[in-house]
């Protein structure tokens, strides 16, 4: 019956915009899924292919939003316009206007917590650290971090550090089976090594007295 009713939510939503509060709360799509979804329904001004999007992404100006092939946003917010505006146009009595675009290239990460503000530009090949406010554009190959966000390092850097680190781990050999990113086969056994390194017993152990 749960199948049904998800296959359902799932249908209105893709096929007819409908019920999507009900299919997020039913379904808890993937990023994978989600993103698939604002693709289909036309929500952003573009999304490219093999995109992740949580659903706990606020996206305030889709319109305004272009992503480019890879990009993956978790728990982030992206603002389109300054929101500032409306009250300085009541107290002034003006029809000020402050908005911008926000391009997000191929191969991004954007973190949780991060803010990216309108005007930007971010990658390609980019990662924007999680609390991150980005108020300026983050420049190709660069990992930026810090309010307001500076660059701390390259990619190719970080890429390098973290094949190092990944072959020093004791379930290096776990990874190097792996068909992907994710193996259900395999996750079991990934997670139990892991969780004997982190607390030195099987899941669920009492710790050491």
């Amino acid at each position: 019956m749960k199948a049904l009713l998800r296959r359902g939510l799932r249908y209105l939503a893709f096929e007819r915009g409908q019920a999507v509060g009900w299919y997020k709360r039913f379904c808890n799509p993937s990023g994978d899924e989600w993103a698939a979804w604002l693709k289909r329904r036309g929500v952003l001004y573009a999304i490219g292919e093999h995109c992740s999007i949580q659903t706990n992404v606020t996206l305030a100006d889709p319109a305004y939003t272009r992503l480019g092939n890879n990009v993956r946003l978790t728990g982030c917010t992206l603002f389109g316009h300054d929101g500032s505006v409306n009250m300085l146009n009541r107290a002034y009595g003006l029809k000020l206007d402050r908005v911008g675009k926000i391009d997000i290239r191929d191969n991004v990460f954007v973190g949780h917590g991060a803010i990216v503000l309108p005007g930007v530009t971010i990658g390609p090949n980019a990662i924007v650290a999680a609390g991150s406010v980005v108020n300026r554009d983050v420049p190709p190959g660069s990992v930026v971090a810090g309010a307001p966000a500076r660059v701390v390092g390259t990619l190719d850097r970080l890429v390098a550090r973290l094949q190092q680190d990944t072959a020093r781990l004791p379930w290096a050999d776990i990874l190097a089976r792996r068909g992907g990113a994710f193996d259900p086969t395999l996750q079991g056994e990934l997670d139990r090594v892991r969780i004997r390194h982190f607390f030195g017993g099987d899941i669920g152990s009492p710790p050491a007295t």
